[in-house]
């Protein structure tokens, strides 16, 4: 990530291309990083404003500026990260992670790199997930970025360690640490088709108010979580138990307006479930499958929120 001196030339249209191509993978560290995509675009405009804020000769004094946006978008999450618990103190029920429409514009890793031991890894398609990203939630900032930038980006723990300021060794615990409390605070995941049974098994109770059905689908220590952002009528508190929750759920479907429709989408890469009201999105809802039930439904209807899924 430091800069190397080379001759200075005019940046070619190719290293112009190279470098609005890392737009994308920033976006996808900014986001793993913060929960939110509309937070993710404006740390990646702002390192982009960082970079073209520059001289020609320092930008051409950079050798890698792909590494040098990583290093500033990633410091810029940081910095945001530790402001973060501080605004979520005072955010209305409970927080969850904006959810995105569509796997793969998100998921990418670092291209180039050279894969490590599967075991100290967090898999790419893991590490966009609805589940993984709650329990980045319970992290500290430098916990969340080692873990991230090595993990899932595969940079090594000396880069990190540029990045953070930090020495290699305490980035290796950090990540070390990190990981420690993604693997004790999750299950086993289930294959994806079966997944998508229970989901759609789920919506087919749902829309048919058949509560004996949803109570069999869900965990009997199942949780519902939902987001309004203090914006739309829904559960402040997380819900704890199947039948709590169906009952739950039955009464939103009781309350159901004749214009709404309860879709099958994917929802961070897994099966999920997105409802439109007309031509609007108002919730969209990840799911957590462990064996044969369902252990954990996130429902997301702050309208902030849902900006990605206007063309759902």
């Amino acid at each position: 990530m430091t800069d190397h001196s080379r001759p200075g030339h005019d940046r070619s249209d190719a290293d112009l291309s190279a470098i609005i191509s890392e737009r994308r993978q920033l976006i996808g560290l900014a986001y793993r990083l913060l929960g939110s995509l509309a937070e993710a675009e404006d740390v990646v405009q702002e390192a982009y404003a960082r970079w073209y804020a520059m001289s020609q000769q320092r930008q051409d004094a950079i050798e890698s500026p792909g590494a040098w946006l990583t290093t500033v978008a990633s410091r810029i999450c940081l910095d945001l990260l530790g402001s973060a618990r501080t605004r979520r103190e005072h955010y209305v029920g409970e927080w969850i992670p904006e959810p995105l429409p569509d796997r793969n514009e998100w998921v990418s890793g670092r291209p180039g790199a050279t894969p490590a031991d599967p075991a100290d890894r967090v898999t790419l398609d893991e590490s966009v997930g609805m589940a993984f990203l709650v329990a980045l939630e319970s992290m500290t900032p430098a916990q969340r970025v080692a873990l991230i930038l090595h993990d899932v980006f595969r940079y090594s723990f000396a880069e990190v360690a540029e990045i953070t300021g930090r020495t290699p060794a305490a980035c290796r615990e950090l990540a070390s640490s990190g990981r420690r409390r993604i693997h004790t605070s999750r299950l086993p995941a289930a294959p994806a088709a079966h997944q998508a049974g229970l989901v759609r098994n789920f919506k087919q109770a749902w829309e048919a108010r058949d509560i004996n059905t949803l109570i069999g689908l869900l965990d009997p220590g199942a949780t519902f979580t939902a987001d309004g952002g203090g914006q739309v009528r829904t559960a402040l508190h997380p819900i704890v138990g199947g039948e709590r929750i169906a009952q739950y759920v039955i009464d939103i479907a009781a309350r159901k307006r004749d214009d709404v429709m309860i879709l099958e989408r994917a929802v961070n890469g897994q099966p999920g479930l997105m409802v439109r009201q007309g031509d609007v999105t108002v919730g969209v809802y990840a799911f957590e499958v462990a064996d044969d039930r369902i252990i954990h439904i996130w429902a997301i209807r702050n309208p902030d929120k849902l900006r990605p899924w206007a063309a759902g």
